[in-house]
């Protein structure tokens, strides 16, 4: 069998290899990793047959614990010491996710494209909270469809799987339903915080590939006005 081709560096990174570095990322390190998944598998479960005001208000209080498994995923993904100022800048940007959530996911994911790489920035530059805020939509906006085709592809892959693992699971035991919708929020919802910690490696690249494009390199002052080396005596 050939070897596969090495993967594009981050700033020529497609969706799809994010999406495979994701999945390798998180078999790398899955026993570290797979608590994570608890506070999105606990929200679903508290989600079930409840009105859209009442998943708004688990959304919310499930928000601490949410932001602290991003914070936490970015920083064994990324290798980098977790911090107060990440955790609470994490927060700020999830408040408005329950709200897009309740009217469209795209919105939702639209707002962690543009404004959610402001987390693993803070823990990786070691930066302050609006430094890391400032930051994080630059990194957005370094290359927007990247960000959000990926994001969106992650959570298109997670759903498919979980329903997949949901119906596999279901028919093959005498497990409830909700029980294996539980079993598969858990293990499969910490590819999206996998997947947003290694996105900040590709935007990061993309600003730098950005600056760097603007820049020409000089002239070469004596090139126009070198005299031919077969005409000098």
């Amino acid at each position: 069998m050939r070897d596969l081709p090495p993967p594009l560096p981050p700033a020529e990174r497609t969706v799809g290899q994010l999406i495979g570095e994701t999945i390798r990322a998180f078999g790398a390190h899955f026993w570290r990793l797979l608590p994570i998944g608890i506070p999105l598998a606990a929200v679903d479960q508290a989600s079930v047959h409840r009105t859209a005001l009442e998943q708004l208000g688990i959304y919310y209080l499930a928000a601490p614990f949410v932001t602290a498994a991003y914070v936490y995923a970015c920083s064994v993904v990324l290798e980098a010491k977790p911090t107060a100022t990440a955790f609470w800048l994490g927060l700020a940007i999830y408040l408005p996710f329950p709200v897009l959530r309740a009217f469209y996911v795209l919105p939702a994911i639209a707002w962690f494209a543009f404004v959610g790489l402001a987390v693993p920035a803070c823990l990786v530059e070691r930066l302050s909270f609006r430094a890391a805020f400032t930051r994080g939509r630059r990194l957005g906006r370094a290359d927007l469809a990247h960000a959000l085709g990926s994001l969106a592809a992650l959570v298109l892959v997670v759903v498919v799987a979980e329903i997949t693992l949901q119906r596999l699971l279901h028919s093959q035991s005498d497990a409830s339903e909700r029980a294996a919708l539980a079993l598969a929020d858990v293990v499969l919802s910490p590819l999206l915080y996998i997947g947003g910690a290694l996105l900040y490696h590709d935007q990061a690249a993309r600003v730098g590939s950005a600056a760097h494009a603007d820049v020409h390199p000089p002239l070469d002052a004596d090139a126009a006005g070198r005299p031919d080396a077969e005409g000098q005596p």
